[in-house]
């Protein structure tokens, strides 16, 4: 019976956890409208989470575009579609690889970061000596960051966007020597609005599964500087996980 009590108690961990993190980011949310806005606070989360991320953003959808790319040329190659390579990297980009490599990429940067920030916060006692100064912690630490990863993270993915099908662009015209006008004319054919929007809106979900899940295992850290480092790998794996299966079901419901 051992398997049935460790379902139980995995089931009943699983379902707690679920509810305080949803609670934590509830009230990060209401906390917004409420005065004081602290556009000071939001603009430092906003550099910490997006500029500080654009340069290994922009490494990593450069080499992806290259790659899609070349991956494409060669598998088009052998029905006479090379004029379709510019299509499969704009709509790859847009619809899937920007949003999600993006938020993959921000949650082990910038999310680490903030768990591990606020897990030190917690076990050197500095959240506890907000609240005696009669300082909501939620208000003032997790707020901004929650805002911050939803604004910052279509901005990323813009960024992201653009600069894979320029990579795909390169790599197709440069070397694989295909036309420049067809690559043109094949990425906005069929590139829609529809296909962009929706590659932002999931980034907008992403940032903020990476920001409350990063910011409510910061929070609730235990445990000493062991505590933090758990708490930091927790709330990196579980937003990686979180934005691959919300992926599929933003996915399923979009296209």
């Amino acid at each position: 019976m051992d398997w049935i009590e460790a379902l139980g108690r995995g089931t009943i961990s699983f379902v707690t956890e679920t509810g305080q993190a949803s609670l934590t980011l509830w009230r990060s949310i209401l906390a917004a409208f409420r005065p004081p806005l602290g556009f000071r606070n939001l603009m430092k989360q906003m550099e910490e989470i997006g500029v500080n991320s654009i340069p290994v953003v922009l490494i990593t959808a450069t080499f992806t575009g290259m790659v899609l790319a070349l991956q494409s040329h060669t598998g088009f190659r052998r029905f006479n579609a090379e004029s379709l390579v510019g299509t499969v990297v704009a709509l790859s980009m847009t619809r899937e690889l920007g949003p999600v490599l993006t938020g993959l990429i921000v949650s082990g940067r910038a999310g680490a970061a903030m768990a591990a920030e606020l897990g030190t916060m917690r076990v050197t006692e500095q959240i506890d000596a907000l609240a005696t100064m009669a300082v909501d912690p939620i208000k003032y630490l997790i707020t901004p960051r929650v805002l911050a990863g939803m604004i910052m993270l279509p901005v990323l993915t813009v960024f992201s966007d653009i600069i894979g099908i320029a990579g795909g662009y390169v790599i197709s015209v440069r070397l694989l020597d295909a036309n420049s006008g067809i690559y043109l004319r094949r990425t906005t054919q069929y590139l829609e609005v529809n296909d962009i929007m929706a590659g932002l809106v999931k980034a907008a979900v992403f940032g903020v599964l990476i920001s409350a899940i990063s910011c409510y295992k910061g929070f609730n850290t235990a445990g000493g500087a062991q505590g933090v480092g758990e708490a930091t790998t927790r709330a990196v794996v579980i937003s990686m996980m979180l934005i691959l299966i919300s992926d599929y079901f933003m996915t399923a419901f979009f296209f």
